[in-house]
């Protein structure tokens, strides 16, 4: 048994050594070391052999078999080598890369993180409301008449059971002073819906950024710094800043801003409206909260919104702003970075 064991060892490694390819070292590694292998099949004739030959015969079977198993795998390792060199042979590493496409950020995204940014440092926190209000949220709260033109079918979304998109980001004004205390200065980016006509330069659904900051003794001067402050850290240091009187529901007094700059055109644009709550609104609030925390004898605030999809137009040169909605690849390549 003793001889059989080491005459089948030297056969099987000599069948490693000739083997000529991969496909045969396999038929050698099954013909040894498969389950009905010649090690496996003489394993199992221990059991017939004298007790005191068993630890001889064991020791050169565990032997054959881990001798067997070094050389093999060597052998292996041989022909994987050989196969990689052959593979990088046909390699031309003066080919050109496979180039990965680097994405970037919607131009309206970036524009959005640089005016938080600015009112961050001033102590503004970002706010959010949902996109599908109540009339109450959109219309009653910011003391807008029922007859007013904005509450007309002809320039609203509403929905069947009477809730609506909302016209403007101001919703979100009205949820915040709502669930919270004064003094209260908060920023509201977000999306707002309107029956517009889609063309150049007008959507269905833009972006809007609105600004409300409110407590004890806050003043018109208070509304003109705050924004003369954002309009130059946007767009320069020369940009300069007109308020006129104009009229909406929610604020008395109201202004439009116009805003000229070098960095966009030497021009007056109209750019943003804005003004001190009315006293309606915080009457409004109070009666929602069931107190008196928004007292207008002892709370002011002011408020202003501005569309930043023209805003981006503005600042990039575009001259069709329904291409921030198309989600065209080869527009939005362009803003690899902030602009």
């Amino acid at each position: 048994m003793q001889a059989l064991i080491e005459q089948q060892e030297k056969e099987s490694l000599a069948a490693i050594s000739s083997a000529s390819n991969d496909s045969v070292l396999r038929e050698v590694r099954l013909l040894y070391l498969g389950k009905s292998g010649l090690i496996s099949r003489m394993s199992e004739q221990m059991r017939a052999i004298a007790k005191e030959e068993r630890p001889i015969v064991g020791k050169l079977l565990n032997h054959w078999r881990s001798s067997f198993t070094q050389v093999l795998e060597a052998k292996e390792k041989i022909f994987r080598d050989q196969a990689d060199a052959l593979l990088f042979e046909s390699l031309d590493p003066t080919l050109p890369g496979t180039t990965r496409c680097q994405g970037s950020l919607h131009p309206l995204t970036l524009l959005i993180d640089r005016v938080v940014a600015i009112y961050r440092r001033l102590g503004f926190a970002m706010a959010e409301g949902p996109d599908i209000d109540s009339p109450w949220y959109c219309f009653d709260a910011l003391n807008t008449p029922a007859d007013h033109p904005a509450r007309n079918e002809q320039d609203t979304f509403y929905l069947p059971d009477g809730r609506l998109l909302r016209t403007h980001t101001s919703t979100v004004q009205i949820r915040a002073m709502e669930q919270a205390l004064p003094p209260l200065r908060i920023i509201v980016p977000g999306s707002a819906y309107r029956r517009d006509e889609v063309d150049a330069t007008h959507l269905s659904q833009f972006t809007q950024m609105e600004v409300l900051c409110v407590g004890e003794g806050i003043t018109l001067g208070d509304l003109k710094g705050t924004a003369e402050f954002f309009f130059r850290e946007l767009l320069g240091v020369n940009t300069e800043c007109r308020f006129r009187p104009h009229f909406f529901p929610f604020t008395e007094p109201s202004f439009e801003i116009d805003i000229r700059s070098s960095h966009l055109s030497k021009k007056w644009l109209e750019l943003a409206g804005c003004g001190m709550v009315d006293p309606a609104v915080f009457e409004a609030v109070n009666q929602k909260r069931g107190d008196h925390a928004y007292d207008p004898e002892k709370i002011s605030g002011f408020a202003f919104g501005f569309g930043l999809d023209r805003l981006v137009m503005m600042l990039t040169g575009i001259d069709d702003i329904r291409m921030l909605s198309e989600n065209d690849l080869r527009f939005l390549k362009r803003f690899t970075g902030e602009y």
